[in-house]
């Protein structure tokens, strides 16, 4: 623990957490020269928060695509790239007397301790389940706050990929309680979902209502899912990423041949396919 005078002897968290001094050097010189940036050239002089959001997005995949790599240098140059963006955005906002990168730090600091009371608090809560239901529930306590009224959704982003969002719905729904009591009867709700689009697309019900039932269902495995610990955004990226890499191989082994996919005989196709499966197993 640090001592009564020591720099850290007000710190909520432990010394030996506390960032040596090269490293904190490091992060104010990489927020001087976005600062001059901004200042002396005429690029990044021109931008505003508006014309460079995509690219933050596009890093942010930059990112994700370089842990599904297992490339840790080139996650390292990536996280780098974020970092670029989050203070890039903080001195513009600076310039505009909006807020500073110490009020965005000061905010998340604040919020991380004050939503985890197990922590940094007298709570005790070993369990990490129970620790995510205790994050939203605080959460909703501060929007309770507000002078209007807030939901449990609120903050979801409705830019998220499709199944990255209702996974995060059902996760904030779950934290307030709204949930099934198991995984068996999630899984019934699944089932239910799958009856329910084989009706409609039998029934020749219209495009409008086949697809309502189609996205109930996808809805239904998201929340089955998370009883499971899968991520759906990830394992349909793995899974497409494997198709991908298959039928590249067939085209691939096919080509060779002088012969074209679209061409060829299908039992050599799926000869080929499986061929391509062995190989990754």
């Amino acid at each position: 623990m640090p001592t009564p005078n020591s720099p850290l002897a007000d710190k909520i968290y432990e010394s030996q957490f506390a960032e040596p001094a090269e490293r904190l050097e490091a992060f104010a010189d990489l927020a001087a020269i976005v600062k001059q940036l901004r200042r002396d050239c005429p690029w990044d002089r021109d931008q505003t928060h508006e014309s460079v959001k995509h690219l933050l997005i596009e890093e942010v995949y930059e990112v994700v695509e370089a842990i599904d790599n297992g490339d840790w240098d080139e996650l390292a140059a990536e996280l780098g790239d974020v970092l670029l963006h989050v203070l890039f955005h903080a001195v513009i906002a600076e310039e505009g007397g909006r807020f500073t990168l110490a009020d965005v730090i000061e905010a998340e600091t604040d919020k991380l301790v004050r939503r985890h009371p197990h922590v940094f608090g007298d709570a005790a809560r070993d369990d990490a389940d129970a620790g995510a239901t205790s994050w939203e529930e605080i959460k909703q306590q501060e929007k309770n706050g507000e002078a209007e009224p807030s939901s449990v959704l609120e903050g979801v982003p409705v830019q998220l990929p499709a199944l990255l969002q209702a996974q995060r719905v059902q996760e904030k729904a779950a934290g307030v309680g709204f949930d099934f009591p198991d995984r068996d009867e999630a899984w019934q709700k699944v089932q239910e979902e799958v009856g329910e689009f084989r009706d409609s697309v039998e029934g020749d019900q219209s495009p409008e209502r086949q697809q309502q039932e189609f996205g109930d269902l996808l809805f239904a495995l998201v929340n089955y899912a998370r009883y499971m610990d899968v991520t759906p955004e990830n394992a349909l990226r793995e899974t497409t990423g494997r198709f991908a890499r298959r039928f590249q191989h067939v085209e691939s082994r096919l080509s060779a041949r002088g012969a074209s996919i679209d061409e060829a005989d299908l039992s050599e196709v799926r000869r080929l396919w499986e061929e391509a499966k062995g190989r990754e197993e």
